[in-house]
């Protein structure tokens, strides 16, 4: 594998090839998720969507295609999709009256269907959520981080107040917040996007904001308030419990299988990819060495036992040892259990931690509770250590030279003051191909003057370069 140090986006793309999570297909830009990158989407899928249900969303399914008069209704969602859109033109031998948009989201459908099913105040709100794949024609693609199709799920809900889908809009970011920190070990800056930087069409648009191990961020999550913006544009009205006709207010938001990406850049290593347990397809492998019948026995034993609340496999195929070492540690299994026949003469195993590489000499009798107990410490580990990276790699700057000097030297995070003009936002990105990450929620006052022009500043901007 090429070095993660000597040429990152070619590290990137062995793991993901030589761990088995994806290919590359025929059509350009789409890739195809292998088993091995499809469990880990599965998991993420089964963890968020729980959290959906309880808190009372539903999931439905939304068409693949959309006329494009309905995706033009919304003049900012169209303008801002339109580099992106892939059109069908024809069905069969039948050139098309109109043509129809491969879904690149899906609010136009939402807000069409809302026009007909919502009429009281009794209706509201409405909660749906869809997993779908989507397409958008990408120029440059790489696997998970940027593919013309991606799957993804999108929540659409819509509410009778303002300030029930502000609420909605923040409980949603806080629930992705949870998802990634806790389950995918990545910490996040949270905080709301810039009015270049928001979804189009969108009133607000905040985000989770990830930083990967060469410095760069990745946008890890968003979830949009439209206020009545596609309201108004669709005509999604109801009468209030006075009898009065209001404008109905939406969100949307949505996690895609670019975290995924995200996953491989923060933790893994030169070895390939490097876990966090809650989310790993293999929690624990198991390695019989030299194995005989009984210590085949033994291995089935441990491994029955561990399957009550772990996930496991263990591996007798043919291959060396070695082999197994190399391809498990490259694949991020979080923990190896190796025993062979000395290991059953003195009753005990070694376990195999793949983000310290450290070994332990456990009883056998213990090893339940052992395995339990690493598998919650090698989660912890690796979120500190990409928080610890992340927090070693946010810099301030009060002037143009501090911040190009910052973000040239460790391509890291930097924050700094703004004055609010966009101008002065495609003036930074244009000197230093930085764009405004977001408006962190805990805002700093690092100076009273906007950092590329000097004028009077009351907003901190997290800035950084991206993928």
């Amino acid at each position: 594998m090429t070095a993660r140090d000597d040429d990152f986006a070619k590290w990137y793309t062995d793991t993901v090839l030589k761990a088995g999570m994806a290919d590359y297909s025929p059509v350009r830009g789409a890739m195809i998720i292998l088993p091995y990158g499809y469990q880990i989407w599965e998991n993420i899928k089964q963890e968020f969507d729980g959290m959906l249900k309880e808190t009372g969303h539903e999931d439905m399914a939304m068409p693949l295609l959309i006329p494009e008069s309905l995706l033009a209704k919304e003049s900012e969602l169209i303008k801002g999709f339109a580099p992106e859109v892939a059109w069908v033109t024809q069905g069969g031998t039948e050139k098309l009256q109109e043509r129809l948009a491969i879904r690149p989201t899906s609010e136009v459908l939402f807000s069409d269907y809302y026009a007909r099913a919502v009429h009281s105040y009794r209706d509201l709100p409405l909660k749906y959520n869809q997993w779908v794949s989507v397409m958008r024609w990408e120029k440059t693609t790489r696997p998970f981080l940027r593919t013309s199709e991606f799957y993804w799920q999108e929540g659409h809900t819509v509410h009778a107040t303002a300030q029930e889908s502000h609420e909605e809009t923040i409980a949603i970011l806080n629930m992705y917040e949870k998802v990634i920190n806790q389950f995918l070990a990545i910490p996040t800056l949270k905080g709301q996007k810039t009015e270049s930087e928001k979804f189009a069409g969108a009133y607000q648009t905040f985000t989770l904001e990830s930083m990967m191990a060469d410095g760069r961020a990745l946008q890890s999550a968003t979830s949009h308030d439209f206020n009545d913006k596609f309201a108004k544009a669709f005509n999604i009205k109801y009468l209030d419990n006075k009898g009065q006709q209001q404008y109905a207010y939406q969100t949307s938001w949505g996690l895609s299988t670019r975290i995924i990406g995200g996953l491989i850049m923060v933790h893994g290593d030169d070895r390939g990819l490097k876990l966090p347990p809650r989310v790993a397809p293999t929690q624990v492998v198991i390695i019989p060495i030299a194995p005989n019948d009984e210590v085949v026995q033994a291995a089935t034993e441990i491994m029955t036992d561990l399957q009550a609340d772990t996930r496991v496999k263990m591996d007798q195929s043919d291959k060396k040892p070695g082999w197994k070492f190399n391809e498990y540690e490259m694949r991020g299994v979080p923990l190896r259990l190796e025993i062979g026949p000395r290991d059953l003469k003195q009753q005990q195993v070694v376990l195999v931690r793949r983000d310290t590489g450290e070994k332990i000499v456990t009883p056998i009798a213990n090893v339940h509770t052992k395995v339990n107990e690493l598998l919650e410490a090698i989660q912890a580990n690796l979120y500190q250590m990409a928080k610890d990276h992340l927090e070693a790699n946010i810099f301030t700057a009060t002037d143009m030279t501090e911040f190009k000097k910052n973000l040239g030297n460790h391509r890291g995070f930097v924050k700094a003051m703004w004055c609010g003009d966009p101008k002065c936002e495609a003036a930074i990105h244009s000197e230093t191909k930085a764009t405004a990450r977001c408006l962190p929620f805990e805002q700093e006052q690092l100076s009273d003057k906007c950092v590329y022009c000097g004028q009077p500043a009351e907003k901190l901007v997290t800035w950084a370069q991206a993928y």
